[in-house]
């Protein structure tokens, strides 16, 4: 066992090291210039058709099972988690406040691989036998490419389906388990029976009631925990500017030691900002167009618009509040780390701080279990067909009440390795359908403009 860890623990910092680092920034930032920045541009573009798609679409030559909006919802409630609250936190302890600089700079490319990421989903998803609309890498790799190709959407789908098991359910359901018992006393066997309950009366429903569960829980506890931080910002105004004077330095000097803290040289912000970046909001990773495929929408660009937003929401301003929180309030150079750091800059600010920290944890990570069940399930719908759906299911419910009271060392590393690796295909397949991306874009703008043009000359 000794010697398998040593092999998985080698492979991950092969994964997740410089090559990766750079492939996923790189993918992006020549998405980014492709589009002509167009992602970051076309940014309220996104929330208007996000606004006008939060209701479910009933004109049946609409295409799709779930409105764009709770798509949206669905893939945030797989990225909004465990990584927004403890990813950002661990990400300072060991790259300094500039970490957060660089998380930034992954979402503003990231956002262009999310748009990409979508409309290849939408392009090239199918209908399967039930009738339900599927997608995803696996199938962009499979309708896009030529049958050359045809073995890295397998790999996607092996990655996928062996990952969401640990990042997605037992290290998510393992972290509610903590928070509970740690700020409220009740036993994590007892935690793990009760989302074993909940998870299963979601998940026997389906994509359609996971989407609409998710489209009514994660608008909700985001703002709490939005709220919660903005409070704790108010709290420690005064240090703000000096906090993000800080951020910025660090980012291109590194952090000297101070109190707990020990350290941290550039390298480590722009490893540890990028890497729980990516961890953070999965652009790059191929996971979100799996919810995404779903949609109703007849078009991949508006899809895409909509799609992107999901990097911003959980980078630039979930992220963004979790980081400043804990830079302004000096809780960094404290010596602890994770969602212990998170929460002791929350609760030495605001009264029960550690209690908004503790529940929006629990929530978001529950979530988190319900929107990797889509990915997961989808990933061995591809590899063993619609008779695997239900067992999978039934496995995935079971194995919640596992990873609650379990030490999931070995699992955590095993799943994170495999997570990285679903990165490969799907890079290589965004690059290699960039052309058709580039293309579906100018055309859908183009038409926009000329629209535009016609309502003017009527007018």
């Amino acid at each position: 066992m000794e010697f398998i860890t040593s092999a998985i623990t080698y492979i991950n910092g092969i994964v997740w090291g410089l090559p990766m680092l750079i492939a996923i920034l790189g993918v992006g930032m020549f998405l980014t210039i492709g589009l002509n920045l167009m992602p970051i541009l076309k940014l309220g573009s996104g929330f208007k058709l996000l606004w006008q798609g939060r209701i479910p679409e009933k004109d049946k030559k609409i295409k799709g099972e779930i409105s764009p909006f709770n798509a949206l919802m669905t893939s945030l409630s797989a990225t909004i988690g465990t990584g927004n609250i403890a990813g950002v936190a661990t990400a300072i302890f060991l790259g300094g406040p500039g970490a957060l600089f660089w998380m930034w700079c992954t979402a503003l490319v990231g956002m262009a691989t999310k748009f990409a990421e979508a409309v290849l989903a939408v392009k090239y998803r199918e209908i399967d036998e039930n009738g339900n609309y599927i997608g995803g890498p696996m199938y962009y790799i499979k309708n896009g490419l030529s049958k050359k190709w045809a073995w890295l959407g397998t790999a996607f789908a092996l990655f996928g389906s062996i990952a969401g098991f640990g990042i997605g359910n037992t290290v998510q359901a393992n972290s509610v388990a903590n928070a509970i018992e740690s700020n409220f006393g009740v036993a994590s066997w007892i935690t793990g029976l009760v989302m074993m309950v909940l998870v299963g009366l979601v998940l026997m429903g389906g994509i359609k009631r996971i989407a609409d569960v998710a489209g009514k829980l994660v608008p909700l506890m985001a703002t709490f925990y939005i709220a919660g931080g903005i409070a704790v910002l108010i709290v420690n105004a005064a240090e703000l500017p000096a906090a993000l004077m800080l951020i910025y330095k660090s980012a291109f000097t590194g952090t000297a030691a101070e109190g707990g803290f020990a350290g941290a040289a550039v390298w480590a912000a722009v490893r540890f900002g990028v890497a729980r970046g990516v961890f953070s909001n999965e652009a790059g990773l191929g996971s979100a167009p799996i919810a995404h495929a779903a949609a109703q929408t007849n078009n991949p660009v508006a899809q895409g618009l909509v799609a992107m937003l999901g990097t911003f929401i959980d980078t630039l301003v979930v992220c963004t509040i979790t980081g400043l929180a804990i830079i302004v309030t000096g809780e960094w150079t404290s010596g602890t780390t994770g969602a212990e750091l998170t929460s002791a800059a929350f609760g030495s600010s605001i009264p029960y701080g550690n209690y908004i920290v503790a529940i929006a944890l629990s929530i978001f990570a529950f979530t988190t279990i319900l929107g990797w069940s889509v990915y997961s399930e989808k990933c061995v719908q591809y590899l063993l067909g619609v008779k695997a759906v239900v067992p999978f299911r039934v496995l995935w419910i079971l194995v919640v009440p596992i990873g609650a009271v379990s030490s999931l060392e070995f699992i955590w590393l095993l799943a994170d390795t495999l997570n990285a690796m679903m990165a490969i295909p799907n890079l290589i397949a965004l690059a290699l359908l960039s052309p058709i991306v580039f293309k579906l874009s100018k055309e859908y703008f183009r038409k926009e403009a000329d629209g535009a043009e016609v309502k003017a000359e009527e007018s």
